[in-house]
């Protein structure tokens, strides 16, 4: 298998990674269980080795993923987005309604914490 990707999908696990950043599991039953991954194990995207980016659950040898005709790759990177905005947003409500300091204005608070995440686009 590739090293170093971008990005890593783990079927089984129904995980996308973004290296550096995170990993989320992605619970949609309806996305993971579409037929065109019905064989796939993992996908390491974004590597130097396009050979080795997708590894199948049976003898298949691994292929790039353009040769693996499994659509555009951007629909696990909106996923990935959509997972990781929901937790700097929940991160940010933790710290809004924990990390308060006596006397403070709601406009301070803002400076201080920053505007609520309202969008992220890897």
């Amino acid at each position: 298998m590739a090293t170093n990707a971008t990005w890593t999908i783990i079927f089984p696990d129904k995980k996308i990674n973004k290296a550096g950043v995170s990993s989320y599991i992605i619970d949609d039953d309806a996305f993971w269980n579409d037929p065109k991954f019905s064989n796939i194990w993992a996908i390491q995207y974004g590597t130097s080795n396009t050979s080795e980016e997708v590894e199948y659950r049976d003898k298949t040898p691994h292929t790039s993923y353009a040769d693996a005709s499994l659509g555009d790759f951007n629909e696990f990177i909106t996923r990935y987005d959509a997972a990781h905005l929901a937790q700097l947003q929940a991160d940010w409500d933790y710290k809004w309604n924990n990390y308060n300091v006596e006397g403070e204005t709601e406009a301070e608070k803002i400076t201080r914490l920053g505007a609520r995440p309202t969008s992220y686009s890897s």
